[in-house]
C-alpha cells in the first residue's frame, strides 16, 4: 500500500523536544461522550490547531516525535485522526496502547525519526508495507510493520478483519 500526502508536524508546540503528544491533545476529554467519528474528527488536535479539521485534506500525514499517543487508553484518538482522512501517523515512537488501538481501528503507524528531515506542508510518499518513506531530503527506512498488522490496515481494522475471516 503506497500513500502520498502532505505533512502536518505536531510536537514542537508542546515542548522543546517535540515529544509527548497525548490523547488529550489528539481528542480533548470534553468530546469523549461522542461516538460519531465525524464529531470526533472536528475536534482532532484542537488544543494545538483549532482549525486543523478544516485545513487537513484526505491523505495528509501526521508526523510526531517520541511517545506519540501517550496518556489514556481511549480509542477515540485514532478514530478522530482517521475521521478527518489521515491514513498514517509517523513518529519516532508511539505509546504502546495507542499503537495497538490505532491498528485495531485501521489507522497505520510507522516508527521513524523523520521529524527533523521533513517540513510542515511537504509532500512525502510512503510505502506502508515496506516502510520506505521518500521525502525531499532523503529516503528513510521506517521500522517495518508486522505482516499481521498490515492485514489489519488493509481490512480497515480488527473488527472488519475478523468479520472477513468469519465469512471465509
Amino acid at each position: 500500500m503506497k500513500l502520498k500526502g502532505r505533512v502536518w508536524k505536531f510536537g514542537h508546540n508542546i515542548d522543546t523536544d517535540g515529544h509527548n503528544i497525548d490523547t488529550d491533545i489528539i481528542i480533548p476529554a470534553q468530546y469523549l461522550a461522542h461516538t460519531d467519528p465525524k464529531v470526533l474528527g472536528e475536534h482532532c488536535m484542537e488544543p494545538l490547531h483549532p482549525e486543523f479539521h478544516k485545513k487537513v485534506k484526505k491523505g495528509d500525514i501526521i508526523v510526531g516525535g517520541l511517545n506519540f499517543g501517550c496518556g489514556s487508553s481511549r480509542e477515540h484518538a485514532p478514530i478522530a485522526i482517521s475521521a478527518i482522512g489521515i491514513p498514517l501517523v509517523i513518529a519516532k515512537t508511539f505509546a504502546r496502547i495507542f499503537y495497538r488501538n490505532a491498528f485495531n481501528k485501521g489507522l497505520a503507524l510507522l516508527e521513524a525519526d523523520i521529524d527533523d528531515v521533513v517540513e510542515e506542508g511537504e509532500e512525502i510518499e510512503v510505502d506502508i508495507s515496506s516502510g520506505v518513506i521518500t521525502c525531499k531530503k532523503a529516503v528513510i527506512q521506517a521500522k517495518p510493520i508486522p505482516p499481521f498488522m498490515v492485514e489489519l490496515i488493509n481490512h480497515g481494522g480488527l473488527v472488519k478483519y475478523l468479520k472477513k475471516k468469519l465469512e471465509e
